[in-house]
């Protein structure tokens, strides 16, 4: 897959590759969860009309959240602070956990001695997970943009602030050709609904090379290389993804039914009881914001991330954005140069910059983990900046970014 974007000297400045380049790597793990490898529709058909087609239409609706105008606007320097490609998790209690912990496990025997996997999610914030980690990612992903309750009942994506970037030319396509229908296109938001009995309904058509079941979409595993039913459940804030073996699903639709109508009268007071409980500890959207600061914290081992809100970033003046954008293009360089000449093992450095307006931007990389930060208060030295992040470090990162 290839992403070619226009270059000229006005946006040279305020693209960052590595984001252009998540754009793809996420576009092509999400084709490849609800279509399976495309290599494996190449076999199928040679002729790779199959595979076209497919494409075709799932970029199209893909590519539709970038859409403003007759323009596609990509992450720019306003995301600089936005790590793409990775989870963002809800803290909660011990008390609360153990009340999740006991839901997945109802969860899990849904099918009975089959093993059912489940991701929970609060807003737009993942809960809990039993599936492998590159597997969550794409299906929590696949969630925060279509299926939590602000993707659902919002005409905007719930990562509309994304499109504040560079502008390109968003070609015609046609969504119909090469066999590919209207019931094949996962990310078509006019396709779900939430029905009466709390499951969110979906118009998919399952693909021959798949599965008969025609309204339950089956999806492609990579990491546990398995093909698995979805099924959607939504209680107010909370949204259930149940996943069930599609080698145990005896009698299609029928057994689907089954499983649902065992998940509710199994879980439902556990479901109820849960989100109670992530609601009265809710802090809002602002929940992360630490004072003072604008930071991204990254762990692209486990693909977790956590940010300053994205209303809290805007408040940082351009000549901060653009610089920690470019700090973070020379980090991604190094980081490139590193893993080349020593693939086993990660670079620890960290980088100050004073900006134009006396900001200080900071990229600190430790032990694999990563933290970019804007500090924007104006005449301090760097002996604060140091100072700021060694705080930092030591009382939200348990000192994984400390000198000492």
């Amino acid at each position: 897959m290839v992403l070619v974007v226009e270059k000229n000297k006005e946006n040279e400045l305020t693209w960052r590759c590595g984001a252009l380049q998540g754009i793809l790597k996420e576009a092509h793990s999400l084709f490849a969860m609800f279509h399976g490898p495309i290599r494996t529709l190449l076999h199928k058909q040679p002729s790779a009309e199959l595979a076209r087609g497919h494409l075709r239409t799932f970029l199209t609706d893909y590519l539709s959240d970038f859409n403003v105008g007759k323009k596609l606007q990509f992450p720019t320097y306003r995301d600089s602070l936005k790590e793409r490609g990775t989870v963002q998790m809800l803290t909660v209690s011990r008390e609360v956990a153990l009340d999740v912990q006991s839901l997945a496990t109802v969860l899990g025997s849904c099918l009975g001695n089959v093993t059912c996997q489940s991701l929970v999610l609060f807003e737009d914030l993942l809960v809990s997970t039993t599936l492998p980690p590159d597997d969550t990612l794409n299906l929590y992903t696949y969630a925060v943009l279509r299926l939590t309750p602000r993707a659902l009942y919002s005409n905007a994506s719930s990562w509309s602030y994304l499109r504040k970037g560079t502008s390109v030319s968003a070609g015609q396509t046609s969504s119909s050709s090469n066999g590919t229908t209207a019931g094949e296109r996962p990310l078509l938001r006019e396709k779900l609904s939430k029905g009466k009995d709390g499951f969110v309904a979906a118009d998919f058509t399952a693909t021959e090379a798949r599965c008969a079941v025609p309204s339950t979409p089956i999806l492609w595993f990579q990491q546990a290389d398995e093909c698995m039913h979805l099924c959607i459940y939504q209680h107010k804030s909370l949204t259930i993804l149940l996943l069930v073996p599609a080698s145990s699903v005896i009698n299609g639709e029928e057994g689907i039914t089954h499983v649902k109508k065992a998940m509710l009268e199994n879980a439902s007071q556990k479901i109820v009881t849960v989100e109670q409980k992530l609601t009265r500890g809710w802090g809002g959207e602002n929940a992360y914001h630490v004072s003072g600061y604008r930071y991204l914290l990254v762990d692209p081992e486990r693909r977790v991330s956590r940010a300053s809100p994205p209303g809290k970033v805007t408040t940082l003046a351009k000549d901060s954005l653009l610089a920690l954008n470019m700090l973070r293009q020379e980090v991604d360089l190094e980081k490139s140069r590193y893993k080349r000449g020593d693939p086993c093992h990660d670079k620890d450095f960290e980088v100050c910059i004073r900006t134009k307006n006396n900001a200080w931007v900071i990229a600190k990389i430790s032990q694999g983990r990563e933290l970019y930060m804007a500090l924007e208060k104006g005449g301090e030295t760097l002996l604060y900046a140091s100072t700021a992040v060694e705080k930092f470090s030591n009382r939200y990162c348990e000192g994984a970014f400390s000198t000492d």
